[in-house]
């Protein structure tokens, strides 16, 4: 009993700071079509109510040239619709060619970089 006791105080339980977010209970998560997350990283504003390894605050990109919104980060995803020109992203991850956030109609998905001017 005393190896047990001397265990519990040795690892208590972490202490939530003021304004933190506890990781306990159910996992109820929104609409990944219209709430950008993914396992390595989310829109800062669903911290604490997903789990990801980095969240982060969308910038601002316009649209350069017309391009395909595309679902994943493949040119043969499913297409949501077309960016136009002078059309805003919100964009949480630009990597390997693809950028990553939210379309002008709040819709989640990815855009070939090259479309996007800063």
């Amino acid at each position: 009993m005393a190896a047990t006791a001397a265990g519990s105080r040795a690892n208590p339980p972490s202490p939530i700071a003021e304004g933190g977010f506890p990781l306990a209970g159910t996992s109820e998560h929104p609409d990944p079509g219209t709430h950008a997350y993914r396992q390595d990283l989310a829109d800062v504003a669903l911290a604490g109510r997903v789990v990801a390894s980095h969240y982060a605050e969308p910038l601002i990109r316009k649209i350069l040239s017309a391009a395909p919104f595309l679902a994943a980060a493949d040119d043969q995803a499913e297409m949501f619709g077309t960016l136009n020109p002078g059309d805003e992203l919100r964009m949480l991850d630009n990597s390997r060619g693809w950028a990553w956030g939210y379309g002008p109609d709040g819709r989640v998905g990815y855009v070939r970089s090259a479309a996007l001017t800063a």
